[in-house]
């Protein structure tokens, strides 16, 4: 399956940091034949830095203005797979347009988040007592990543390969 030119993306994955969503995405992108992008991406390559000096220089409120024009130029202009960052869910306007859209949420515990990407890695939210912070972000999240997703998957204890057949099976997706 191929996503039409210039329709909305085939897949959107959502999810909280450590929980596979570009690994998983690229493996999407290549059953599907289609391109994978990341709008944590497309804001430092705007930005010309990462978003950890983002967020250190000017800000979140900035931040999370990159990230809402960000997710509406992807949706908009991406006929791919998408990965949001994992705040992006936070903004109502976000969730608005994502209705209707195939949204799988990666849902992962902390356990294998840590075990993922550690969380010692540049995460801004995550700088300080990161593994209390992951839980009070999961507290918030969790209920607007599973409203915005038609299809939860969990990536605990599964490869990338398992996670991206998981999803395909839940979209009725076949490869390319």
């Amino acid at each position: 399956m191929t996503a039409a030119a210039g329709g909305p993306p085939a897949v959107v994955l959502v999810g909280p940091p450590g929980a596979g969503k570009s690994t998983v995405g690229r493996e999407l992108a290549g059953h599907l034949g289609v391109t994978y992008r990341d709008t944590d991406a497309d804001i430092e390559a705007l930005a010309g830095k990462p978003i950890a000096e983002i967020f250190f220089d000017e800000g979140e409120p900035h931040f999370r203005d990159l990230e809402r024009a960000a997710v509406r130029d992807a949706l908009a202009g991406h006929d791919g797979v998408l990965s949001l960052g994992g705040g992006a869910v936070m903004d109502d306007g976000t969730r608005a347009l994502l209705t209707g859209l195939p949204v799988i949420f990666l849902d992962v515990s902390l356990h294998d988040a840590v075990r993922r990407v550690g969380l010692d890695a540049p995460r801004p939210l995550l700088a300080v007592n990161p593994r209390q912070r992951w839980r009070e972000l999961m507290e918030r999240r969790r209920p607007l990543y599973t409203e915005v997703a038609r299809v939860v998957v969990s990536t605990d204890d599964r490869t990338p390969q398992a996670v991206a057949a998981a999803v395909l099976d839940a979209l009725q997706l076949k490869d390319a």
